[in-house]
């Protein structure tokens, strides 16, 4: 009896190794990273998987190309990048693994609030640069402060967490209220409306969708306190851009941190080279645990999807 050939696999976007060796347990497995669209549209129809993360778009091109394609992982939480619609209308199932990096992006988030908190980048610059310029650089501390959590899924709830572990007083507010899943002490759900004028720190925990686009725009920074701070490591297109560069440039805000962008990579972006904005280049997820869960998640899942 002849053995049934092995399916294929296209990883788009490079994974930890731990996940590539579970795939070639039962896959030919190809990693192409950096394809242009018009490369992935001409290998596509060769296979029965891929898998990407947040640099490779899932068009609705790609899909209809894809002839054998069975399942489409995303090696991460955020949807947005593949066009799911299509693929449920073809019957390609979707899998992702959102629940791979949410201690990660938490403590990224915990560790902007202290960088903008304690002004520890320009300090560095300063001090290598030959100055010693102590009261330049004098901070806030997080104890007593408020922290403002839009949304409050996953990553939110951690960093809740670790948040009150700071004595940092805690309001959310959700898009889609979740009374099942219960406040704990000291965190209170509040509209937007509310939250943005008491908020010290307001940090943003929400996918992109139609509904979020550009939720933060210049009417909620106008209602940020003066002395606030703006964190972003969700979806860059949560935020309009401009208007937070004209916050930022007239003093409306104090600062901001921002891990993500509306356009990646954001080498030219005037947002993150402003002297009020800490940014770092979309790395919230990248710790080297967060990254082998992801990708022994979606392969697990993968195989489930193409063994069933």
């Amino acid at each position: 009896m002849t053995p049934q050939p092995q399916p294929r696999i296209l990883i788009c976007d490079p994974i930890a190794a731990e996940g590539v060796a579970l795939l070639r347990e039962f896959a030919d497995v190809d990693i192409s990273p950096n394809l242009s669209s018009t490369e992935l549209l001409a290998v596509i129809g060769s296979y029965e998987a891929m898998i990407v993360r947040s640099a490779t778009r899932v068009s609705r091109a790609v899909i209809e190309q894809a002839q054998k394609l069975k399942v489409i992982g995303r090696a991460g939480s955020g949807l947005d990048t593949i066009d799911t619609a299509v693929a449920a209308a073809r019957g390609i199932a979707v899998v992702n693994s959102p629940d791979a990096n949410t201690l990660a992006v938490a403590e990224h988030t915990l560790a902007l609030m202290l960088a903008l908190a304690r002004r520890l980048p320009r300090a560095d610059w300063g001090l290598k640069a030959g100055k010693w310029e102590k009261k330049q650089f004098m901070g806030t501390g997080l104890a007593g402060k408020t922290l403002g959590l839009i949304g409050f899924g996953r990553i939110g709830r951690q960093v809740a967490v670790r948040a009150r572990a700071f004595d940092m007083k805690i309001l959310v507010n959700q898009r889609r209220f979740t009374p099942e899943l219960g406040l704990a002490e000291g965190v209170t759900a509040v509209d937007l409306l509310d939250l943005l004028p008491a908020a010290d720190f307001v940090s943003l925990h929400l996918p992109f969708t139609p509904d979020t686009a550009g939720m933060i725009g210049a009417a909620q920074l106008a209602l940020m306190k003066t002395s606030a701070y703006l964190i972003n490591t969700a979806r860059g297109g949560l935020i309009d851009e401009d208007a937070l560069l004209s916050a930022l440039d007239d003093g409306r805000i104090a600062g901001a941190a921002l891990d993500v962008f509306a356009s990646e990579p954001a080498i030219d972006s005037k947002l993150a080279q402003h002297e009020r904005v800490i940014a770092t280049p979309h790395i919230a997820a990248s710790t080297v645990d967060a990254q082998v869960a992801a990708a022994v998640t979606i392969a697990e899942k993968i195989r489930e999807v193409l063994e069933g």
